[in-house]
């Protein structure tokens, strides 16, 4: 039963692709010497005045045609995006707002860095608890530390960098 069962199947599979296999495809132009199109209808072909395809497979692809469309360019103003305007005063309050802004942050970084500084010890910083029984413990913290001291300090080159871009810097 199971046989029979697989082999009528196997017999519907062959034959589907056999008819597939045997159906010809036909090309037509395209109106208006637009891309040209292909069907599998042997009556609309011959009334179109298409031609048969011959030897090889036919794979095709439908697509829409692409339109061009106006190119709009976005421009990005100075410090990341931020717009200056056309009144003087009110640029220099922005820029002034900024650089206020931009130091109170460098300060903030500066204390923050001379604590770590501290904490770090020059690569020696004091064991806490449970550090003195678990050596690798310590220097994961130790590794931390360096890390953060390392990404504070890249911190504080950017403010300045920013600082150093802001109209008036010298």
């Amino acid at each position: 039963m199971k046989h029979t069962l697989l082999f009528s199947t196997l017999s519907l599979v062959l034959a589907f692709f056999s008819s597939a296999a045997s159906a010809q495809i036909y090309r037509c132009n395209g109106a208006a010497g637009g891309a040209p199109e292909y069907i599998n209808n042997a009556k609309d072909a011959q009334t179109r005045g298409c031609k048969a395809m011959e030897g090889g497979n036919v794979t095709v692809v439908q697509g829409t045609p692409v339109q061009k469309a106006p190119v709009r360019v976005a421009s990005v103003g100075p410090a990341g995006g931020a717009t200056r305007t056309d009144g003087g005063a009110e640029q220099k309050a922005r820029d002034s707002d900024s650089r206020s802004i931009l130091e109170s942050e460098l300060k903030k970084a500066e204390a923050k860095l001379a604590e770590q500084q501290k904490e770090y010890n020059n690569g020696e910083p004091e064991k806490q608890g449970i550090e003195g029984r678990n050596y690798q413990r310590y220097l994961d913290r130790v590794s931390e530390l360096k890390d953060g001291i390392s990404r504070n300090q890249s911190d504080i080159a950017g403010l300045k960098r920013e600082i150093s871009r802001l109209p008036g810097s010298n």
